[in-house]
């Protein structure tokens, strides 16, 4: 409110108590009249309260939004941070979850960015490879990722292709001259894009089934016989199924890290079997995601003061020992990283050079 606009309001209330034309000056009712008017118009000319984070949040729900079916790896962790960082944010806020899977986790990406309220009431954890998707120009993708704010990492993304020790593909050399059939959710999701790259760009003969719910759907799938084995994560299949890699009923053939996981010292990454810089170069942008990993974020133009505030509950939670333990007993890991730090890696994976961009278009499955 101008200067001259607050004059008006008090010559306005004024007038309301004392009368206009030569009334004015006039005594009506005595003080306490007076007083009503000169609190009529501080209240007028008084710039708007500020609400606290606190103030909001308290009483409030935070939507949880999964991009995936229930029961698998990223429905464990997000239902994890459901349970646990209420309690850090100010006001203490209750958060449900909600599970909207579709696309490749791009139905709920695009549900946060265009519908969802931007008031940091708005959580989301979707594929890590959205930033990526968007850099490609996946039509589907109808938001901007560097534009979401970044609430923190819970860990890495350790991908990994893994086939049933009946499949005759017993390890990576095996895919180059034998098929092995791999259930996956939809084209555009991780279980079906790290295959179709490595058969594009290095020639394997993965044969992938789309139309699973999850990757529980899938190792139901490969008990029945159905499937041979399933592109995951390796924290989800030891979570899920860790019985398989302690007997040996499975067979890890390949790991799509930048670095081998350190409980998988013998299986060899994408990027290391790459021939030439350029597929290197492919499968190293592509691997990006698994540094996204696991990861919470809110709407864009939420207010900074809230975003800052789950940032710092974040940050809190992951080291909470309570929090730590019900991941023990999960059978995830915790590989956490900041807000901050993972929105510069996601600017970083949508910086990559155009004839790049075009190369990974080449063979990315673009729905």
């Amino acid at each position: 409110m101008t200067s001259q606009q607050a004059c008006n309001s008090v010559e306005f209330a004024v007038r309301c108590i004392f009368g206009p034309g030569p009334r004015r000056g006039r005594f009506i009712g005595g003080a306490k009249l007076f007083g009503h008017a000169l609190a009529i118009a501080l209240f007028i000319s008084a710039p708007a309260y500020a609400q606290s984070v606190e103030e909001f949040y308290r009483g409030k729900t935070i939507n949880f939004v999964i991009g995936y079916p229930t029961a698998g790896p990223p429905d464990i962790y997000a239902r994890l941070v459901t349970r646990h960082m209420g309690k850090y944010i100010p006001g203490n806020p209750n958060m449900i979850a909600r599970n909207m899977p579709g696309a490749g986790s791009l139905i709920a990406a695009n549900h946060v960015f265009n519908v969802a309220p931007k008031d940091g009431t708005t959580f989301a954890l979707t594929s890590p490879t959205i930033p990526l998707e968007e850099t490609l120009g996946v039509p589907q993708a109808k938001f901007r990722a560097s534009e979401f704010n970044w609430i923190g990492r819970l860990a890495t993304n350790p991908n990994i292709t893994f086939v049933a020790n009946t499949s005759p593909v017993k390890n990576i050399k095996d895919a180059f001259d034998k098929v092995a059939i791999l259930g996956a959710t939809a084209r555009s999701s991780t279980n079906a894009i790290y295959p179709f790259v490595l058969n594009n760009v290095l020639g394997t003969k993965f044969k992938v089934v789309t139309g699973y719910e999850g990757t529980a759907a899938v190792m139901l799938a490969i008990e029945r016989g159905e499937v041979e084995g399933l592109s995951a994560t390796y924290d989800g299949l030891k979570a899920q199924r860790e019985e398989w890699i302690k007997t040996k009923k499975v067979n890890i053939i390949v790991q799509y890290l930048l670095r081998r996981h350190p409980e998988l010292p013998d299986v060899p990454t994408s990027v290391e079997l790459a021939s030439t810089p350029e597929q290197a170069t492919i499968l190293r942008t592509v691997s990006s995601a698994s540094e996204i990993g696991k990861f919470v974020f809110t709407t864009p133009d939420a207010p900074a003061d809230r975003v800052a505030a789950l940032r710092k509950a974040f940050d809190a939670m992951v080291k909470d020992p309570e929090f730590l333990a019900e991941a023990i007993k999960l059978r995830v890991e915790v590989d956490p990283l900041t807000g901050v730090e993972l929105q510069r890696i996601v600017r970083e994976t949508q910086g990559i050079s155009a004839d790049v961009v075009e190369k990974v278009k080449a063979i990315y499955p673009l729905n």
